[in-house]
């Protein structure tokens, strides 16, 4: 069909950045020696990505702007319970919401689209829907689990050692190539876009 446009699925993630132990300096330093990480960021996120904001963070900063590169997000049940915690049962309300579980049953709400088992089969009938992409909002698992189907990864990287945390992708050993396409320095933080490399 003329003038299709076929989805893509993007992943936005916070992610630990990997340090040459023979060039680590020990230096005294305040608190006031650390960049802000604060409203640039916010900011940033607001003017390309402001559809990953969910709908109470986007009330509390007034931020009304439209939805500019998805329409749907896919999430996880882990992402989903902090929302569910503290009674916001649709958390982006200005996307689709899917949130793949096979223990959370029913959704409790009809905005949100429960995906109890093949979350891959889901993804791939979503992006031959026409529309804007689709916005993965998960953790390592469910990420390892769509691999094969993410066509774009963003990356921000704080300079901060947090020690063990959530991996970027739970799933067996397999390369994926990727090549970076943007980049950008934002109050201390750097924001790396990165498109999959596919085989023709």
């Amino acid at each position: 069909m003329e003038g299709r446009r076929q989805r893509g699925t993007r992943q936005t993630r916070d992610a630990p950045v990997e340090i040459d132990r023979d060039a680590v300096k020990i230096r005294k330093s305040t608190r006031q020696d650390r960049p802000s990480r604060g409203q640039g960021l916010v900011d940033h996120m607001r003017a390309e990505y402001p559809e990953v904001l969910p709908g109470h963070v986007r009330a509390a900063l007034g931020s009304d702007e439209p939805n500019r590169r998805f329409d749907t997000v896919v999430m996880g049940r882990a992402t989903y319970e902090p929302a569910l915690a503290i009674g916001i049962t649709s958390p982006y309300p200005h996307l689709r919401q899917y949130v793949v579980s096979g223990t959370l049953g029913a959704g409790p709400d009809p905005a949100v689209t429960v995906v109890a088992d093949d979350p891959v089969a889901t993804v791939r009938e979503l992006k031959a829907e026409d529309g804007l992409d689709i916005y993965l909002a998960g953790g390592g698992r469910l990420a390892g689990a769509l691999l094969d189907e993410i066509d774009e990864l963003v990356v921000k990287q704080y300079p901060v050692v947090a020690g063990a945390g959530v991996p970027l992708f739970s799933a067996d050993f397999v390369p994926v190539d990727l090549r970076p396409v943007a980049a950008v320095d934002i109050d201390g933080v750097r924001v790396t876009t990165y498109e999959r490399v596919r085989g023709d």
